[in-house]
């Protein structure tokens, strides 16, 4: 899988609002939560930030790091799970996209 750092991301880059789950899992694995935060607890801590904030009906403000944590997270859970995400989870997952797409568009790389 081809990693891309958040410095090179552009939007291209980025599935597109209509992506399947396929599109937007590649792209998840662009990038590897755990070999960032140095361990699956960290990774994990920083995707259930992104979890309580969208059950919080809040804003995705995090960092372009934390959202695609967040976003390589899910990925990893449905694979564990050996199917599809749901439903409810896809709403998250397009949350996390478009929330990526907007620090990428707006060029906030951290």
């Amino acid at each position: 899988m081809n990693r891309i750092p958040n410095s090179q991301l552009i939007e291209k880059d980025i599935p597109s609002r209509r992506a399947g789950w396929g599109k937007i899992e590649t792209f998840a694995h662009t990038y590897n939560g755990y070999t960032q935060w140095g361990s699956f607890k960290k990774c994990r801590e920083v995707a259930k930030q992104g979890i309580n904030l969208y059950k919080g009906k809040k804003e995705l403000n995090q960092s372009l790091t934390d959202l695609r944590t967040c976003l390589f997270f899910e990925a990893r859970r449905w694979k564990h799970f050996e199917k599809a995400p749901s439903k409810n989870g896809l709403g998250y997952i397009h949350a996390l996209v478009e929330a990526i797409r907007t620090r990428v568009a707006a060029r906030e790389l951290s």
